[in-house]
């Protein structure tokens, strides 16, 4: 009787979770076809008393991002980030899922605003979900991210890159843009071989020892010049260090954090 129960429970958990993704489908295709509707009509507006005109022109496209946002899940599976996106209570999204076995799953049209980046900047840009891909790695932010996965990243990296001409400097992770909120996707992720691949920026090692700062170099205008936002600067310099110098994390900047700096800006 108890274990009747117990599959009783079950089947009832998974009907209810394939539920959700019914749901979360049909939601998806019908605010799909609204905004497709709505792109499809130009009402006139009065500004100041004044009706404007409506000739619709030929010559347009959807806009594309220029900016891809990397986070790790902080959650235990992939099955819990699926379910975490299809609810609409949780009022999160991301573009790509990507497992610890390297199964990617695409959860969002590139071309339509996700809601994965909340509060932050990159640069001059200051709505970071308007300009945006974002790409959630399975991982609880405690453990090294796999092989597969990493592989898989490259992968989709490669083709989103290309596809919309994204600058390398414009790969970054939730901390990136987000400093002294997040800091994912954590100290143990492998930005140096992901530029090994040719995605994002790294430093020159080979220079490290022998480069020589120039008697002026100001470290917190290196720091916006690559992106960070310095209002609070000790946490800018936190999230660059993040990245760049995972192994010495925190806030205050050393004569290796400077010249990390120096040698970056020469990439960009």
């Amino acid at each position: 009787m108890k274990y009747l129960k117990l599959l009783i429970i079950l089947f009832v958990f998974s009907s209810c979770s394939k539920n959700i993704y019914r749901i979360s489908e049909k939601t998806y295709n019908n605010q799909a076809k609204k905004l497709g509707n709505s792109l499809g009509k130009i009402k006139q507006d009065t500004i100041k008393n004044r009706t404007t005109n409506v000739i619709k022109s030929q010559n347009f496209n959807l806009r594309k991002p220029n900016l891809i946002v990397i986070h790790h899940t902080a959650q235990n599976s992939c099955s819990q980030t699926y379910r975490t996106f299809a609810l609409k209570r949780t009022q999160v999204s991301s573009h790509y899922v990507i497992c610890d076995d390297g199964t990617t799953t695409q959860m969002l049209n590139d071309l339509v605003r996700g809601w994965h980046a909340g509060g932050g900047s990159w640069g001059k840009n200051t709505d970071i979900n308007s300009v945006s891909i974002g790409i959630e790695l399975d991982n609880n932010g405690k453990e090294p991210f796999s092989y597969a996965q990493i592989n898989s990243l490259v992968f989709l990296l490669q083709k989103l890159t290309k596809k919309y001409k994204i600058p390398m400097q414009n790969i970054v992770g939730h901390s990136d843009i987000a400093p002294g909120r997040k800091t994912d996707p954590s100290a143990l992720f492998p930005w140096k071989a992901l530029s090994d691949s040719g995605l994002g920026i790294w430093y020159d090692e080979e220079k490290l020892n022998t480069v020589k700062l120039p008697l002026n170099f100001n470290s917190t205008f290196a720091l916006k010049y690559i992106g960070y936002n310095t209002k609070n600067l000790k946490n800018a310099i936190y999230s660059f260090k993040l990245h760049f110098n995972s192994d010495e994390v925190s806030h205050e900047l050393t004569e290796k954090d400077k010249k990390i700096l120096f040698l970056l800006m020469d990439k960009i």
